[in-house]
């Protein structure tokens, strides 16, 4: 299926993609992606499904290296007719809860999993015309279509200006080869992986020396800081930011994630892509969907529908109790999310284990978490009593919580508007991602997430060149009159806190307007 001549209008375009096909745009040509393709995408099936229809040249580029690019010509076929600004992107049908799922018969069919809502003035505030969120199907109702139309693939208004868009386009790909140029993509093993590889070391002895003499609270605590800082070098192996070979770094992360701390490499990276895809959209972006526990936006005060869990994310009792006290409870839950993380690796490995997707790279984490439970469980039996053992798994496990602490500064603060498929890479990552100011010798204690805006507009990007590159960063955000925002740590603390208690606001209002509303109810059938 080589490159072909033909130049396809974006009519012909949405024909094919409403017939059931999946295509996207890359470098001015019409990639066709196969379903064997779609199945087996080490980023995952919605990493594709999310720029259907779109220009995703800038995306593609940013998470694959030259190697898989090559890939690419097999696919294409065509090119497509573009305007003086660019492809005019269309609405992946995803993103308005069109799904393809085969029938009894073994035949892919169009499904609505969930229905379209934008209420542009609303008890919180205005929202942008531009925004397409997902709620609940109606039980029982019939749907209105059976397939996504030409016009539900057509954007909403939007106030973006598609020139100044494409300027952005071609500043980032500017930036990217000035950053190319400058070597960073290079890893700097020695003098970046050196002083880690010392550090867990350290770590690992420090634990081991403390078990032996039964200063079992000590030995936890450095366990915690080993889970802690290793995480950090999954997170760069995960993006394939290490060896940049795929097969090797994911080896890599298996055997740290897996067998070191019992959590699932091929669930982060499923999940963690799709973050970076469409980061903080409220219906689509896993990582700032944690109902009910946390809302960082009144938005899911709606029961809004995840197109990632398949779910319902829903506003009810437990919700409303939790969510009224999220910001006095943040450090709390914070302290527990290690918890969260097995759930959601079991989850994700059995699910792929059922649905067919068992590669090498699946045997082997499974392989690798009954390993971890093997070692652990004989660490805790080690410690002589249940008190004991109890004490060295709770601190074993809260002490690396400054992790998740981190990982949320970045986004929780941020705008969680959608601006529709028109909004650059460019300019929707340095909208909904910020900074965390640090020194450069506690740099290490933040892994690089501290330099979260330059690592999502390069994840691939080794950890320990995203300072040099986010100086590169800020001088064309500058030039392009885009923010780069970033705040120190406590202030950064302050602001999320901030955040939290601002919706937990409106749950009392919401809970206040509900009751006014049904007292009135009750005062007008008495007359």
């Amino acid at each position: 299926m080589g490159t072909s001549d033909k130049v396809w209008t974006r009519e012909e375009v949405c024909s094919r993609i409403l017939a059931g096909e999946t295509l996207f745009i890359y470098s001015g040509k019409l990639i066709r992606v196969p379903p064997s393709w779609l199945a087996k995408h080490p980023g995952g099936r919605l990493a594709i499904l999310h720029f259907v229809g779109r220009d995703a040249t800038d995306e593609v580029n940013a998470f694959h290296p030259e190697a898989a690019l090559k890939q690419l010509n097999r696919y294409a076929i065509g090119r497509v007719a573009v305007g003086p600004n660019g492809w005019e992107p269309l609405v992946p049908p995803v993103m308005t809860g069109w799904v393809r799922k085969k029938n009894e018969s073994g035949e892919e069919k169009w499904e609505r999993e969930a229905e379209t809502w934008n209420d542009s003035v609303n008890e919180y505030g205005p929202t942008p015309s531009s925004e397409i969120l997902l709620v609940k199907k109606e039980a029982g109702q019939q749907p209105a279509a059976t397939s996504p139309t030409m016009s539900s693939l057509a954007p909403p208004p939007t106030g973006l200006n598609m020139k100044t868009q494409q300027q952005h386009m071609k500043a980032y790909r500017a930036l990217h080869a000035e950053i190319t140029k400058a070597g960073l993509y290079k890893t700097p093993y020695l003098t970046g992986y050196g002083p880690e590889v010392l550090r867990y070391t350290f770590m690992a002895v420090t634990s081991v020396l403390a078990y032996r003499y039964q200063w079992f609270w000590t030995s936890a605590f450095f366990l915690g800081c080993l889970f802690h800082q290793l995480t950090f070098t999954v997170h760069d192996l995960g993006h394939n930011g290490v060896t940049h070979i795929w097969a090797v770094d994911r080896a890599i992360s298996i055997l740290i994630s897996d067998f070191t701390g019992g959590l699932s490499t091929g669930w982060w990276v499923d999940n963690h892509n799709i973050h970076h895809l469409v980061t903080n959209h409220p219906s689509h972006d896993p990582d700032i969907q944690h109902i009910p526990f946390f809302a960082i936006s009144p938005k899911f005060l709606n029961s809004l529908w995840s197109s990632y869990y398949k779910r319902i994310m829903a506003y009810d009792a437990a919700s409303k109790i939790f969510l009224s006290v999220q910001h006095k409870l943040f450090y709390v839950v914070m302290s527990l999310a290690r918890f969260n993380l097995y759930a959601n690796s079991y989850g994700f490995l059995i699910k792929s284990g059922l649905q067919g997707r068992r590669g090498w790279t699946w045997w082997l984490e499974i392989v690798g978490i009954a390993f971890y439970w093997t070692w652990y469980i004989n660490v805790l039996k080690g410690c002589g009593d249940f008190k004991t053992g109890l004490a060295f798994f709770l601190i074993s496990h809260i002490v690396p919580s400054p992790l998740h602490v981190q990982i949320v500064l970045s986004h929780f603060s941020r705008s969680t508007e959608d601006l529709g498929p028109t909004e650059s890479f460019l300019a929707r990552q340095l909208r909904t991602t910020t900074d965390v100011i640090c020194p450069p010798h506690l740099a290490f204690f933040h892994g690089g997430l501290h330099l979260q805006v330059t690592h999502h507009l390069f994840p691939r990007l080794p950890r320990h060149n995203l300072a040099a590159a986010s100086q590169i960063v800020k001088r064309y955000a500058a030039e392009q009159g885009l923010e780069y925002a970033e705040f120190g740590f406590v202030a950064g603390n302050r602001e999320v806190v901030g955040v939290l208690a601002d919706v937990a606001s409106q749950v009392g209002v919401v809970g206040m307007v509900a009751k006014s509303e049904v007292e009135k109810a009750v005062r007008g059938e008495s007359h």
